[in-house]
């Protein structure tokens, strides 16, 4: 088992270049199922959840070829398979595939993705959704079974801005007759991002980022080249960890307006935090001031985002309060800060954390992607040395996390049963 070992107490100083957005490109992945052609992808990160995706497409009949940060996927020969459970329980994002499949085929046969240790994700908004659509949707033994004649375009509102649900309507409208409306959307940049590639194949969708989105079906989708916008949260993950090492660090190839709400609380807080058309600097010399996060839908602050920014209340200077209302278990991490030395109360969706002058290192575990970002993080600024255990969890979403932070000046070692790799 693969363990990341921290040696803690050094300042981050230096450029760190940000790479492609997971929640971008897992959804443009599903989206090339649309296309007559071939889709040519830029700026693919590395990650285990990519290559998932990558898994259930050629499962499906794609074919696909990575060159360094380029994908090139051909989805000319798929056909609508019983997706089974052993591939969608290794993804959540796998039930992104039911609405471009619904939309090429008029049917798909698929397990329900499996579950996340962060919370419920149901799929009753894609259902009403697909419904809505004009789709037949039977759910029996763990299986998804929806049958469309033709996808018709409707008018859809969504009880909740489901990120997951916005692009799965998104692109099953995209092939439909007639035009879709869908409100009270989602209307995080990555919406955008995907509804960018959807018209560079030849859709015509527009209002993403607005809290409306509207789709004129077309007929067919063409072969497109598209790059991926950069990773906000791997962006916030590399202010926080600036904050909290004291450090200097200029976060590289990113879009700031992404990161507003994380670089105001930076603010809040008493770090420098400036900023340029695709760069965002980060200086702290002294520790935090506390503060007050409440998680929201896009533009709030991220739910992604509040693990590693609870690291920082950790050590700030009094009391900070963290509301948490997306997710129902994502304090998950909490239990493995306080064994680093943080004070941190759990009440219902409220934490309490104490600030303390240091964290000290211990031997913790990853729950899930975000919290093992918030332990790396708190590694790099606890005494000694912190030992992080299921780092695949890591993976999932930072490409090359251990070797970007060791340019900054950390000092971070992944290790197999003791042994360097």
């Amino acid at each position: 088992m693969e363990k990341l070992v921290v040696v803690g107490g050094t300042k981050l100083e230096g450029e760190v270049t940000v790479s492609g957005s997971k929640n971008s490109i897992l959804p443009i992945m599903a989206a090339t199922l649309l296309c007559d052609g071939e889709a040519v992808i830029h700026r693919v990160p590395r990650l285990k959840d990519v290559l998932v995706m990558q898994q259930l497409l050629e499962f499906l009949g794609a074919k696909t070829k990575m060159e360094d940060k380029t994908m090139i996927i051909d989805a000319r020969g798929v056909k609508p398979e019983k997706v089974t459970e052993i591939l969608m329980r290794k993804l959540r994002a796998s039930n992104l595939v039911i609405g471009p499949l619904l939309a090429r085929f008029g049917e798909v046969q698929a397990a329900y993705p499996g579950g996340c240790a962060i919370g419920s994700r149901p799929m009753d908004l894609h259902v009403r959704g697909f419904q809505k659509l004009g789709v037949q949707v039977k759910e029996k033994y763990g299986y998804i079974e929806a049958k469309a004649k033709k996808i018709v375009g409707a008018d859809i509102h969504l009880d909740f801005p489901s990120v997951g649900a916005t692009e799965n309507l998104m692109m099953a409208a995209a092939l439909g007759s007639g035009t879709t409306i869908l409100r009270n959307v989602a209307r995080e940049p990555e919406i955008l991002d995907l509804q960018n590639f959807l018209n560079l194949m030849g859709a015509k969708v527009s209002g993403a980022g607005l809290d409306v989105i509207k789709i004129t079906g077309v007929s067919k989708l063409h072969s497109a080249e598209h790059e991926v916008i950069p990773d906000r949260i791997e962006t916030g993950t590399h202010m926080v960890a600036a904050a909290l090492s004291r450090g200097r660090v200029t976060v590289a190839k990113t879009i700031p307006e992404h990161v507003e709400p994380v670089m105001a609380k930076l603010r809040e807080a008493g770090v420098t935090v400036n900023q340029g058309n695709d760069y965002v600097e980060v200086i702290a010399k002294e520790r935090p001031r506390p503060i007050d996060v409440k998680t929201m839908p896009y533009p709030g602050f991220p739910t992604d985002m509040q693990p590693q920014i609870m690291v920082l209340m950790s050590i700030a200077r009094g009391t900070s309060i963290v509301s948490e209302s997306i997710f129902e278990n994502r304090f998950k991490h909490v239990d493995e800060l306080r064994r680093l030395g943080a004070r941190i109360k759990i009440e219902g969706k409220i934490a309490v954390i104490n600030g303390v002058p240091k964290l000290n290192g211990a031997l913790v575990e990853a729950t899930d992607l975000r919290a093992g970002a918030a332990l790396l993080l708190a590694g790099l600024v606890a005494e000694d040395i912190t030992v992080i255990e299921n780092v695949h969890h890591l993976d999932r979403g930072y490409e090359s996390i251990e070797q970007k932070y060791t340019q900054l000046g950390a000092r971070v070692v992944r290790v197999n049963n003791g042994v360097r790799s």
